[in-house]
């Protein structure tokens, strides 16, 4: 009774953070606990382009918009790895728990829906970040550190896990087969993301395509990450923060929407 009594003495605020600070402490430890298969090969998949595009083909090419080929890169594939990688954290952490039914247990729990997915997104985030920081610091091997605005790489970086984050949590929602948790990335999330500007600048596109180009998300995020480090970029920086913004509200609009009316969860 006692006990009870104590329970019911918690303020929901207090409950929520808990229970907020629990699934986050639990999808950090998810991917920790494995980090060779969860942080390794993020690294060495990055330090591979390096090589490849940064050093050999790179050399071939030049300068790319002011800059030597390798510099210009850089800030492309740390974006890369931390929009993978945040992506997958989620989607198959909360596939696997809508599978094991983990997630109806919560949801009949006085936990709301909007700290679940804050939980999950967060786990993704942190991940996300985790393997960023370390590309970076590996991409230093290759070429040299320079940061023109560390502000607007934070910002940057954790505005992209984030919306990526909900990304993969609204594809597990929709996923009925762990075969369903590859789709999205391999025939949606890939071609956007080498499509991004990552390579190249659009201002080598024709004036139609590089129109075309501005309705790919990734370019606004490649390229106010890249203005973060070497102070120039293809898009308006104010734009691109904004473009972010705007998907980051609608995503999370939906995927709290979805949650709430048991899509995909509830059987």
């Amino acid at each position: 009774m006692s006990q009870n009594i104590s329970q019911a003495n918690i303020s929901p605020w207090k409950r929520n953070w808990v229970a907020y600070v629990t699934i986050t402490r639990r999808e950090i430890l998810r991917f920790s606990r494995i980090w060779v298969q969860t942080l390794v090969p993020p690294v060495v998949m990055t330090g591979l382009y390096f090589v490849i595009f940064g050093n050999l083909i790179g050399q071939k090419i030049g300068v790319m918009d002011g800059m030597s080929y390798i510099d210009f890169i850089m800030p492309g594939l740390v974006m890369m790895s931390i929009i993978t990688n945040s992506y997958a954290n989620v989607v198959s952490s909360f596939y696997g728990a809508k599978y094991s039914q983990h997630i109806e247990e919560m949801q009949i729990s006085p936990i709301p829906n909007i700290i679940i997915m804050l939980g999950f997104i967060t786990g993704g985030v942190v991940r996300g970040l985790c393997v960023g920081v370390t590309v970076t610091l590996i991409s230093q091997i290759f070429t040299d550190f320079s940061m023109h605005n560390p502000l607007v790489i934070i910002i940057v970086a954790v505005l992209t896990a984030f919306l990526f984050s909900i990304a993969g949590l609204i594809n597990a929602v929709f996923a009925k087969s762990f075969d369903d948790v590859s789709i999205v990335p391999t025939f949606v999330l890939t071609p956007l993301t080498y499509l991004g500007g990552i390579f190249y600048s659009i201002k080598l596109l024709p004036e139609f395509w590089q129109q075309v180009s501005l309705a790919n998300p990734i370019l606004y995020m490649v390229n106010s990450f890249r203005y973060g480090f070497r102070g120039t970029s293809d898009i308006d920086l104010t734009t691109a923060i904004c473009v972010i913004l705007l998907f980051i509200v609608i995503l999370f609009s939906v995927c709290l929407a979805l949650l709430e009316r048991g899509i995909g969860v509830r059987q």
